[in-house]
């Protein structure tokens, strides 16, 4: 487990290390009787399904009290707070997000994870070959797509799966709907478009951050980034189910 541990990101470069990242989920933490008392420190858990902490904690908090919450991760947030947070994660503190946090903050935490990994969710050495996608149509580009998704380290493609289906149902709840008293329950505005443009940046980078012109994308690369993010996350089902003659070929 340790070499997949390790592959996603080489933290040595940050200013803030995001120990985190090597920090991953375990499924004791799904327990709801757990202690939500004095926090403790975390050992790191390698497992099959290698998603950083602060990744499943994120969405998880934004998925139950978020998705009503109109122009969620556009609405500014508190630096303070949000600094505060992503201290306690890169301490290894076990972070509990719950009703008392703003979504704001959590999802400006989230979204400065994916920004600050030194190697991006969709590693740099593939930028090209996603963005090239963009010039495909139908299940080519499906096809394609889902190729260049294996070549993922696997911490990078379970972590993208789990980003993914997260944006897919934020993307669910962006026009808003009815009650079943005739209440009106608020979209949260966030169409599909609308979150490829947030994230599509943040997880497929051509730069690394800090490093120059690293936040000068070109408007003819940054249109395509948006078109092929939106499409994973349109179609991340498809992408990331692979047929049994298929995956026997693969392994």
């Amino acid at each position: 487990g340790a070499m997949s541990v390790d592959s996603i990101t080489d933290l040595s470069d940050n200013s803030s290390k995001l120990l985190e990242a090597l920090q991953l989920s375990h499924p004791h933490e799904l327990d709801p009787q757990r202690s939500l008392g004095k926090k403790k420190m975390l050992s790191l858990n390698p497992i099959s399904w290698q998603v950083p902490r602060i990744v499943v904690r994120c969405c998880k908090h934004i998925e139950t009290y978020g998705l009503q919450t109109v122009g969620i991760f556009r609405v500014g947030s508190s630096k303070k707070r949000v600094q505060q947070l992503r201290e306690e994660f890169d301490q290894g503190l076990d972070v509990f997000l719950d009703e008392h946090q703003s979504v704001h903050d959590v999802a400006a935490l989230l979204k400065e994870f994916l920004r600050d990994m030194s190697d991006s969710l969709i590693p740099r050495e593939l930028y090209a070959a996603f963005l090239s996608t963009a010039s495909m149509e139908g299940p080519a580009q499906l096809a394609v797509l889902q190729l260049l998704l294996f070549l993922l380290p696997p911490c990078h493609s379970d972590t993208l799966h789990r980003l993914l289906r997260f944006l897919s149902k934020v993307a669910r709840h962006a026009e808003s709907s009815w009650g079943p008293n005739g209440q009106e329950i608020p979209g949260n505005k966030m169409t599909v478009s609308n979150l490829a443009t947030i994230f599509g940046p943040n997880i497929l980078q051509k730069e690394k951050p800090g490093e120059k012109d690293a936040g000068a994308m070109n408007f003819e690369d940054s249109t395509v980034v948006i078109q092929v993010v939106q499409r994973l996350i349109e179609h991340y089902q498809t992408l990331f189910m692979v047929g049994e003659a298929f995956s026997g070929q693969i392994l």
